[in-house]
């Protein structure tokens, strides 16, 4: 990858940046609730299409997340799967910049009816140095999205008897397909700061389903269209010494009438004195609802990460839950041995 040459840039131009991202941010709203993980720095493509192949000291990265959420008046979990891969394409053929591709699966099963959701996305993205230690990236993310219900395992108002539901009494619903389909865009951008070998800035915001695709299980007339989400996010690295680095997130989603914020950070403590095994430990709080403590290891180039979310708010309309846990799998890698090691490399964030 091409690099210009160092330069200096004032602290009040980075900041303008941010304030642009955040500013555009503020004109966007949003509807109803989507799927997500705690762990959301963890899907970064389900994130922000932008993040497809933002990874300055790696070729490639792939992970896998599985989220387990207990309902208050749930029989059955929410179980969500995911799994998704990244890489940079063109990073020695463009000047000061390269192309990020990548493919996310994402499954969620919950509820009686077995309600199933499946989505698959593929998002391309262009990072473009602005300097040797600032970096704006833009993405664009396609996906085909397809969610089923099995009606013969829900009961209805209609099928009360007095006594117990007569599943055999028909439920007098409107129903006109057991199975959706539809084409789900997304785009996103970022900005990236590499202050220092010992700290890094980055923030990004996205607008998913900006098509406004149609969504419904009814036999009507109605325009069921899925709502707007919008996604802001803030990450900082920093090393403290040759034994820590702290890594704090602040997260923002908006769709509907729901909002979620989920701020804290994670510590990650140096083991093997290289920085190839790695303890992490982590504390985060979704407002309103939950505390979400961490842990983790690393080794190499794979990382394990496991939370547990600690409902202490009941009164949550939105997300009343008994708990959930979290566990997410991912690594990286490189296409040649060192090839992320090249004099005068600026594009890097703190590491060990």
């Amino acid at each position: 990858m091409q690099l210009l040459q160092k330069n200096s840039i004032k602290l009040p131009n980075k900041l303008a940046i941010f304030y642009l991202l955040f500013s555009c941010f503020l004109v966007n709203t949003a509807q109803a609730q989507d799927l997500n993980f705690s762990q959301y720095f963890n899907a970064p493509l389900l994130t922000n299409p932008a993040n497809t192949g933002f990874s300055p000291d790696f070729d490639y990265r792939a992970g896998v997340n599985y989220r387990n959420k207990w309902g208050v008046a749930q029989s059955n979990p929410y179980k969500t799967m995911s799994a998704w891969g990244d890489a940079q394409l063109l990073n020695n053929k463009l000047l000061n910049g390269w192309v990020g591709i990548g493919a996310s699966l994402i499954t969620d099963v919950a509820g009686a009816g077995n309600l199933k959701s499946t989505k698959g996305y593929l998002s391309l993205a262009y990072h473009q140095l602005l300097s040797d230690n600032s970096l704006l990236s833009g993405g664009f993310g396609v996906g085909v999205v397809q969610k089923r219900v099995d009606y013969t395992k829900l009961t209805f108002d209609n099928q009360w008897n007095g006594s117990f539901f007569d599943i055999s009494v028909p439920s007098g619903e409107n129903f006109a397909t057991a199975g959706v389909n539809y084409l789900d865009l997304s785009i996103g951008l970022n900005y990236t700061w590499f202050a220092s070998d010992n700290f890094y800035l980055n923030a990004g915001l996205s607008l998913q389903h900006f098509n406004r695709p149609k969504e419904t299980f009814f036999a009507s007339t109605n325009d069921a269209r899925v709502p707007n989400r919008s996604n802001v996010f803030l990450n900082a690295s920093i090393k403290l010494n040759d034994y820590w680095i702290i890594n704090p997130n602040l997260y923002y989603s908006k769709m509907s009438n729901v909002t979620e914020i989920i701020g804290g950070t994670r510590a990650f403590r140096n083991l093997s004195g290289d920085g190839s095994q790695q303890l992490i430990l982590g504390i985060y709080y979704r407002s309103g609802d939950a505390a979400i403590p961490m842990v983790g290891f690393q080794a190499g180039s794979m990382q394990l990460l496991v939370n547990y979310d600690a409902t202490i708010n009941s009164s949550n309309t939105f997300n009343q839950t008994r708990g959930a846990y979290e566990l997410s799998v991912f690594f990286n890698g490189l296409y040649k041995t060192n090839s992320k090691t090249l004099d005068g490399l600026r594009c890097s964030a703190p590491k060990f």
